[in-house]
């Protein structure tokens, strides 16, 4: 995948076939919306509506808009753009851009946006969902859209919602979800495990000390992360250029037993280390997808108490995830 940052830095010859959006959690909504833009520019192809190969692109933005336009309110993530753009390029999007989001930004009207679109990237296409819209005021609706293609020279192709189990699949669902813990289900909304990446950072050391040592990971600030909780994860870690899998279980919350205040996300992983690898995680970046909840976070009586009640949580971490 071609990527770049800023419509006005790119300059296609050949047609493009092209989605807008955020793309929060490109969940399965998304992902169909991605297909569609592959199916829409190949058929094109075929069928001679363009006469040179196309290429299909997404376009997507940073900050998220309602942070501009809605500073007050905190807004925080399903997925980074850089892995929105990672999560299209495994599905053959051809290109991604990461639209730095501005006042100047949203206040373009939807023609001017459009034309944009035509000057740099030889629109040929725009596909969408049915709620879409665009411009200042969002005035650029379907119709409005429809029109401009008439005028400017694209077609414009709207899919059908996208459901799961009869529900609408949106990204206010999911995150809904993970706020509640329910890991299972923004699973089976987002088509793979929620996950969290950050850099493994030095915390105090308890879990060494009573002999389960943890990874204390350090996320971005806006990053959503689950319902604190204990949970059965799977860590992803990149080595010597080989990417290593850990079944694991997760602590997320304030560590109540230990009389601690701060939020923090500690992962122990099973079977660690790998041959190749010293066994120090500090500075290294570590994935953590979220397989199934376990249990609330709470707080014991003694330290006894809470080392046993982690040797549980850990056996039935084991027993979800073997097989997984």
């Amino acid at each position: 995948m071609q990527k770049f940052v800023n419509i006005n830095q790119v300059y296609l010859t050949g047609p493009s076939f092209v989605t807008i959006g955020n793309f929060d959690g490109l969940h399965r909504g998304h992902q169909a919306l991605l297909r569609q833009v592959i199916r829409v520019a190949q058929e094109a192809f075929a069928t001679g509506a363009v006469t040179a190969p196309p290429q299909s692109g997404l376009i997507t933005f940073e900050p998220h808009p309602l942070t501009v336009l809605r500073p007050q309110i905190p807004h925080f993530l399903l997925t980074t753009p850089a892995e929105r753009l990672t999560f299209a390029a495994q599905l053959g999007i051809d290109f991604g851009i990461i639209q730095n989001f501005t006042q100047e930004i949203a206040s373009l009207e939807a023609q001017e946006f459009i034309h944009l679109l035509k000057t740099h990237l030889n629109l040929a296409g725009l596909v969408v969902g049915p709620d879409f819209a665009l411009g200042r005021g969002r005035k650029g609706n379907l119709e409005a859209l429809r029109d401009l293609g008439d005028e400017l020279g694209y077609t414009l192709h709207v899919i059908d919602p996208v459901t799961w189990t009869e529900s609408p699949v949106r990204s206010s669902t999911i995150r809904q979800a993970i706020q509640q813990g329910d890991v299972v289900m923004a699973a089976e909304l987002l088509g793979r495990a929620y996950h969290v990446s950050g850099e493994v950072v030095h915390g105090d050391q308890r879990g060494r000390q009573i002999g389960v040592p943890t990874a204390n990971l350090q996320t971005a600030a806006d990053k959503l992360l689950p319902q604190n909780g204990v949970y059965a994860t799977r860590a992803q870690l990149q080595h010597n250029g080989v990417l290593h899998s850990f079944n694991s279980v997760t602590n997320l919350g304030v560590r109540p037993t230990v009389g601690g205040i701060q939020q923090r996300l500690e992962t122990h992983l099973f079977d660690f280390p790998p041959a190749d690898h010293s066994g120090d995680l500090y500075g290294q970046a570590l994935t953590i997808e979220f397989i199934a909840r376990l249990r609330d976070e709470q707080r014991f009586s003694s330290i006894d108490k809470l080392i046993a009640q982690i040797q549980l949580d850990m056996q039935q971490a084991r027993q979800i995830l073997h097989g997984k």
